[in-house]
């Protein structure tokens, strides 16, 4: 059986295949935009779709929340926003330099 967003489930196996772009992020995880989506969803009590270039690619946000169908709140500078996974992935932390012993 096929569902929409490239779900499959096999009655026999019991085998759930989600779409490849679907990434899982825990709460707090900082994540980067790689892509601009068409338009961006604001996480408010009123949502409203905004340009996809209000938050330019490679900004970095915290996710705030998990939501039904693959998207998640994240906080970026300019606000909040509901984003589809496809558009993010996890922002890599350089390890800072160690202290030079003395």
């Amino acid at each position: 059986m096929l569902f929409s967003k490239g779900v499959r489930i096999e009655s026999d196996s019991v085998l759930i295949k989600i779409d490849s772009m679907t990434q899982t992020f825990l709460m707090g995880d900082r994540v980067r935009l790689k892509s601009a989506p068409p338009y961006i969803k604001t996480a408010d009590t009123m949502p409203m779709l905004r340009p996809g270039d209000l938050v330019a690619v490679g900004s970095e946000g915290v996710v705030t929340a998990q939501n039904p169908g693959g998207s998640w709140t994240i906080k970026f500078d300019q606000g909040s926003f509901l984003v589809d996974s496809g558009y993010l992935e996890k922002a890599t932390t350089e390890a800072e330099p160690a202290e030079p012993k003395s």
